[in-house]
């Protein structure tokens, strides 16, 4: 699990590369096969990790802030503004719980229709508990649905790449822990194709014995049959192997979903780019929502947000792997209905929303590398 950002400035387009080559050597890109474990139990199937299998190569900024995500009232002249944004790579995960971090500190007292700006997932489900709460909402957004950040997200329950280590502080735990808290009880109502989650086993892989960070400890109610597993199993080749069980939330399923709830619950949607505060302000609603992301930056002069560029390189569906993967250096795959997601970037401050095809490749190389290490006792 990827449980906090590094101290420095991060780029795994370098780490990818390097541990794809440790994990490759000697391995050949043919897939590995299925073959009988010890004592009668089965491997994983192998994710089948080539370059003919590329489906799509998609890449998202992640807002990150060194000292985690803003909840909080600000002044706003007459209005009442709450910020609810700077998620980096735990946008889906904390959503509906920062979303009720938000609404209960603006709705209290309020009357009359309320404003959300932003429809990636922090504004659809920040939205829909006004909505719950028996306010009339307008969610106003440059971009909808599947065109947000948020559609780039592989969609792990888990909170990640969130702040930097020697940022936290109790205020802030305490703010990730009632966030986490609620977002994981939400999702699992959920459930189903309909909303596109579902329950999955994560493998943690490591060359040497993992050691649990402070986010894993927060979260150890949340983290259910997190346990060490014996060396080599379910085929893996990395000496340590240990799983746990979370949600996968497939983003394209559950932000089409939320939206659809959002109008037929009476919703507006306008599509309006704000290009500074005081058009916000010229706003009919009292009451306003901020869940731009990255944009406010720009918006509200947050110059601690910055962009992490994440790079997935997405594989045909493989319907058999019904499993997901970590490495401790970040390298990761989901596999989802729409396909099987190769991750494993996080470059702070890259702006660029082009693919990189190396990096791709070198994303398919490293997978490749970790299917054929699988073998079987």
């Amino acid at each position: 699990m990827i449980a906090d950002a590094p101290p420095g400035a991060v780029d795994r387009r370098t780490l990818v590369g390097v541990v794809g080559a440790s994990l490759l050597a000697g391995c050949a890109a043919t897939g590995a096969t299925n073959r009988p474990l010890a004592g009668g139990s089965a491997c994983l199937p192998p994710v089948r990790a080539r370059e003919d299998r590329l489906i799509r190569q998609v890449v998202g900024l992640r807002p990150f802030r060194p000292s985690g995500f803003v909840v909080r009232e600000a002044s706003f002249g007459d209005k009442r503004l709450v910020h609810n944004y700077g998620h980096g790579g735990a946008g889906i995960t904390l959503s509906w719980g920062s979303s009720r971090l938000a609404t209960n500190i603006g709705l209290p007292g309020h009357r009359g229709a309320v404003a959300v700006i932003g429809a990636g997932v922090m504004g659809l489900t920040t939205a829909r508990l006004v909505q719950e709460a028996g306010y009339p909402v307008t969610l106003y957004a440059k971009a909808l649905p599947p065109e947000t950040t948020s559609n780039i997200a592989g969609g792990q329950w888990y909170p990640s790449l969130l702040y930097r280590r020697s940022r936290l502080t109790p205020a802030f735990t305490a703010q990730l822990k009632a966030a986490a808290a609620y977002a994981y009880q939400r999702f699992q109502i959920m459930v189903g194709d309909d909303y596109g989650v579902r329950w999955m086993t994560n493998y943690q892989l490591s060359d040497s014995p993992p050691s649990e960070s402070a986010k894993d400890e927060l979260l150890a109610s949340m983290l259910p049959e997190n346990r060490a597993l014996p060396a080599g199993a379910m085929g893996f080749g990395s000496p340590y192997v240990s799983q746990w069980s979370g949600m996968l939330i497939e983003p394209p399923r559950f932000l089409r979903a939320m939206l659809r709830d959002i109008r037929v619950a009476g919703g507006e949607v306008e599509i309006r780019d704000f290009a500074d505060p005081s058009q916000i302000a010229d706003l009919p609603e009292r009451l306003i929502f901020n869940c731009t992301g990255l944009g406010a930056r720009d918006l509200f002069g947050d110059t601690e947000l910055q962009p992490m560029r994440g790079q997935l390189a997405v594989l045909m569906p493989q319907p058999e792997v019904d499993y997901a993967y970590e490495t401790a250096g970040g390298a990761y795959m989901f596999s989802r209905s729409d396909g099987v997601l190769l991750g494993g970037t996080a470059d702070l401050g890259d702006w660029s929303l082009d693919p990189d095809p190396e990096t791709t490749r070198r994303l398919i190389r490293l997978h490749a590398g970790i299917a054929n290490a699988m073998r079987c006792a």
